[in-house]
């Protein structure tokens, strides 16, 4: 039993190395039962590195990683699912002509048994399915549904609300919102903050700070393999995360070119 206090997750100078190169170096941040850790970076910051790791895909070479205060390194994701670590990818792992309920459970179905003979039990199933889904405020008209009917945000509320129904103490969510319109966006930001109001540490990567502000309570920035920062939400304004996510100089560079080229078109018509 950990005390209240202890954070679910705990990495300490988290490194990452493939010979000469460095795909991760200096990773520090915690994350919080309860609260949502946000992972900012562009292409090819280290985010996808520092997922597998969380998710036991890769072993990290360097620095501490705890669970619930206790040391880790992961040899599999069937280790670090069985320690209560989900991972919700960007493809989501879903059949698109499965029914809903049938991508809810994926292989996990509840079962009737008459002797020796087995077979799913459907209308359980079903019912879990759209139970636990209204749970996180999730209204599915019909379990029936082909999955790839839904909209991309009601895609990834499936996915949400199935790693918490089979007991996630972590949920990663690797660019939920990277696909997704404005509204689809905000329905998915909406149920982070309510996976985090039912107990879970949510763990959100993203690239836009835009999405990640309203719903972060602690910002890690990633660049190059580097870590950049980790805040605590009062300890940053959304104007320093974006400047330190692209390297504060080269955004100033690139503003400056910005307004060079558009000075030049008006120059020019």
């Amino acid at each position: 039993m950990t005390d209240s206090n202890t954070p679910l997750l705990e990495l300490e100078g988290i490194g990452k190395f493939y010979g000469n190169i460095i795909a991760l170096q200096g990773v520090t941040t915690e994350v919080l039962a309860g609260k949502v850790t946000c992972v900012l970076g562009d292409n090819g910051a280290g985010k996808s590195t520092f997922i597998k790791i969380l998710a036991g895909v890769h072993r990290h070479d360097a620095g501490k990683f705890k669970l619930e205060g206790k040391e880790v390194n992961f040899g599999s994701p069937r280790e670090a699912l069985d320690s209560g670590i989900a991972a919700v990818y960007q493809d989501l792992a879903m059949v698109p002509l499965m029914s809903v309920w049938r991508n809810f459970f994926l292989g996990t179905e509840p079962t009737k048994s008459l002797g020796p003979l087995n077979w799913i039990d459907a209308k359980k199933a079903r019912r879990i399915a759209k139970e636990e889904m209204a749970k996180m405020g999730i209204d599915i008209r019909d379990t029936e549904q082909p999955v790839g009917t839904l909209s991309g945000g009601e895609r990834q509320s499936v996915a949400i609300a199935r790693a918490v129904y089979f007991g996630a103490k972590v949920l990663i969510l690797d660019e939920p919102t990277s696909a997704l319109g404005v509204k689809q966006s905000g329905v998915v930001l909406k149920y982070i903050v309510e996976a985090a109001k039912r107990g879970l540490g949510v763990i959100f990567i993203t690239h836009n700070p835009n999405h990640a502000w309203p719903v972060g309570d602690r910002f890690l920035i990633l660049n190059r393999g580097q870590s950049m920062g980790n805040f605590a939400k009062e300890e940053i304004s959304i104007g320093e995360l974006t400047q330190l996510m692209a390297g504060g100089a080269e955004l100033e560079q690139l503003q400056r070119d910005l307004e060079e080229a558009i000075a030049s078109k008006g120059s020019t018509s």
